[in-house]
């Protein structure tokens, strides 16, 4: 058997395929038997919480992980079956950030916050605090009133901003400074001892971003937006990553690089030896 390689996607509009986009048909399904194999451990990168990450492995029949970063970062689990672990050691690495403040003291502290609301308690998280936004092209000026606000409590934090594209909305999660897809994504992979050449990394928007622009081989799916495209490219050459960075176009066993079809073919990409078992 090969080593252990390890598949990491995000779920919205990447493996989920609830984009404007078509999926090509079979193309999840062959994700299920490829996640199936011995040698894939897979994981599920979103900022959706517990709750909503179950909610479309029933709904999308997507196959079980055996692991899943949630909440952008701010949790981490490891799936044996119907049991949910909590990484506790993640969870301590990034509770440090925040000096001992709780989400609910920050909270209140933002309570001058313009323009912004608190997302519903189901989205909160004890190491995120969510808003809800107008969909601005440049959030710089609320990120920045992010940071004065807190400044005189000297935590340490994480700002994600997102366009949720389907409700025209802006997203603000407020995190550990340690706490993000990427930095999670990299705990975990170190504690499996998984090498980089071993590792994919699959997203479509602005909060997988910190990923695709890494050292992380990463896929953008071909249905990610343009604008989305033309960042990472640009990023990734900036930080002299470009060659950790694939862009899904379609033709992988005649599938279109939409969704999971655009995970496989980064797979293939990256790891060679997939691709004749992806192809048969």
């Amino acid at each position: 058997m090969e080593s252990i390689m390890l598949v990491a996607t995000d779920l919205d509009r990447t493996l989920l395929p609830n984009g404007q986009q078509a999926e090509s048909p079979l193309a999840r399904s062959l994700f299920r038997r490829f996640a199936s194999r011995p040698d894939v451990r897979l994981a599920y990168v979103s900022g959706r919480h517990r709750a909503l990450v179950e909610d479309a492995i029933a709904e999308y029949d997507l196959p079980k992980p055996d692991f899943v970063i949630g909440d952008v970062g701010a949790s981490l689990y490891e799936v044996r079956g119907d049991t949910w672990l909590p990484r506790s050691d993640w969870c301590e690495a990034i509770a440090k950030d925040w000096a001992g403040y709780g989400h609910d003291e920050l909270a209140a502290l933002l309570a001058a916050l313009p323009d912004v609301r608190l997302q519903e308690a189901s989205k909160q998280a004890p190491h995120k605090l969510s808003y809800y936004a107008e969909p601005l092209a440049d959030p710089s000026v609320l990120l920045a009133r992010v940071r004065r606000e807190l400044a005189p409590v000297a935590v340490r934090i994480n700002l994600i901003w997102s366009i949720d594209e389907t409700t025209h909305t802006g997203l603000l999660d407020i995190l550990p400074a340690s706490a993000s897809k990427l930095h999670a994504l990299e705990f975990l992979r170190t504690s499996l001892r998984i090498p980089l050449e071993r590792t994919v990394f699959a997203g479509d928007s602005g909060n997988d971003m910190e990923v695709l622009t890494s050292d992380i081989p990463s896929v953008l799916v071909a249905n990610a937006q343009d604008s989305v495209r033309a960042e990472a490219l640009a990023l990734t050459t900036a930080r002299g990553h470009a060659s950790s960075l694939y862009l899904a176009q379609g033709g992988l066993a005649g599938m279109n690089g939409n969704y999971s079809a655009g995970i496989l073919e980064g797979v293939a990409h990256f790891i060679p030896a997939t691709r004749i078992w992806l192809e048969a």
